[in-house]
């Protein structure tokens, strides 16, 4: 059991910025195709975390041409390269998944000022 634990922990990342739900986030994906990799751009707002640790997860939803999409990231990947918090969301609850039923300024989230 402890040497789960310490392969676990040496697979943490050390900077982790703080995410909370209701962020809009640009998260920086690394992106294999055949022999080479580049960075993809993922922006959206964060519509939940799950789990802790090394499994930690958060949920990023967008809306591009009219077709809502949702990516799951694990937040210690090393797929992952860096999420840029674009601008923080005041929100009450925990998961907003209220939002996939919601179209235009509906599906807005006020800001964190």
């Amino acid at each position: 059991m402890e040497l789960l634990k310490a392969f676990t922990n040496e697979q943490l990342k050390t900077e982790v910025p703080v995410l909370n739900v209701g962020d809009t986030v640009k998260v920086h994906n690394k992106i294999k195709e055949g022999n080479r990799e580049r960075i993809q751009i993922f922006e959206g707002t964060i519509i939940a975390k799950h789990g802790g640790g090394i499994s930690e997860t958060f949920t990023v939803r967008r809306v591009s041409f009219g077709v809502g999409t949702e990516k799951t990231f694990p937040v210690h990947s090393p797929n992952v390269d860096k999420v840029e918090i674009v601008r923080s969301g005041k929100v009450r609850r925990a998961k907003l998944f209220y939002l996939r039923d919601r179209v235009g300024k509906a599906a807005k989230v006020k800001e964190r000022i």
